[in-house]
């Protein structure tokens, strides 16, 4: 196992890609972000994650989000990057671009688009392992790429040495039980949850931790759970995860006749970020909808119920967004 893999533990969330109102990537806010993650403890950064917008980017902007964060993050924590693609040789693409971009790790979905069975998926991550000398995660997220990485292969990519763990966004929480008691003989396998409302759960039964897309938002919180896990304080860390429920409402205020749930929940992280005066704006890549002055009033609301508004450095919407409606 290399070094990079051993430090894939605890929290790792995947980066929102803040822009501007001209659809760009926000250095500068990019930039905060990323400091204010850091500031928060986070274990890792995940770049051009699904909360990254990665669908939504150019190849020119993947490369300046991974360029921003590895240039912040500075060799702090592990930085990985998502090089999620339809074709396998897309994929070897992005993978090139990332690891000359200096990044630590990969995270790789199964092909998507076409329908590939569970060798075509073995195939394809042993193509884009075989093409860039860097630790991969395996992502399994069956609501965005409709073929699932059983838990079969998963195993079976491991004991070969395809990759290194796992991020888990199946919403199988119990085929996810069933895994973190199998990976246990594979020795320093990385095995994390990418629910963020049951953290707690998921570290209890052995998970190495969680890339929680929440996390943008509450680095802070997230990493007391982790902490308090660890601790084998399960009352703390049951404590900061009901709390974390309730702060995840955000994503609710969007109105679903006109947001689907990607818009919902992105929406509701940017509007968040911005009222705590992380980034300028709650813009989303286009086809997405973006909060408007209403419902960023309600994502207002809940951070002052949770608790992130008093400390916030501005709670004012910030530039671009529209005026409450009476």
């Amino acid at each position: 196992m290399t070094v990079v893999a051993k430090r894939l533990h605890g929290i790792i969330p995947p980066v929102c890609t803040p822009l501007t109102e001209e659809f760009e990537v926000d250095v500068p806010s990019l930039e905060r972000l990323v400091g204010f993650l850091l500031d928060g403890g986070v274990h890792g950064l995940f770049a051009l994650g699904t909360t990254s917008e990665n669908a939504l980017l150019t190849d020119r902007q993947r490369a300046t989000v991974i360029e921003t964060i590895v240039g912040v993050a500075g060799g702090r924590v592990p930085v990985i990057a998502g090089v999620v693609a339809p074709a396998t040789a897309a994929s070897i693409g992005h993978a090139r671009v990332a690891q000359r971009l200096g990044v630590d790790g990969l995270v790789l979905t199964a092909p998507f688009y076409l329908r590939p069975s569970q060798a075509e998926v073995v195939a394809h991550f042993r193509a884009v392992r075989a093409a860039v000398d860097l630790p991969i995660l395996a992502y399994d997220i069956p609501v965005a790429v409709p073929t699932k990485i059983e838990p079969a292969t998963v195993l079976a990519m491991a004991r070969e040495g395809l990759i290194v763990g796992l991020k888990d966004s199946s919403g199988d929480e119990t085929g996810f039980r069933s895994l973190l008691t199998d990976a246990r003989h594979l020795p320093g396998f990385a095995t994390f949850t990418g629910a963020e409302l049951l953290v707690d759960a998921a570290l209890a039964a052995g998970a190495r931790g969680s890339v929680p897309g929440l996390g943008n938002v509450d680095p802070h919180g997230f990493v007391r759970l982790y902490d308090a896990a660890c601790a084998g304080d399960p009352i703390t860390a049951r404590n900061e995860q009901e709390r974390l429920v309730r702060l995840f409402a955000i994503i609710r205020p969007a109105d679903p006749g006109r947001f689907g749930p990607t818009a919902a929940f992105l929406g509701g992280f940017k509007s968040a970020l911005m009222l705590r005066g992380v980034l300028a704006t709650n813009v989303v890549a286009q086809p997405l909808t973006r909060y408007d002055g209403a419902e960023v009033d309600r994502v207002r609301a809940i951070l002052a119920e949770v608790g992130l508004l008093a400390s916030s450095p501005r709670s004012q919407p910030a530039r671009g967004t529209r005026p409450s409606r009476p």
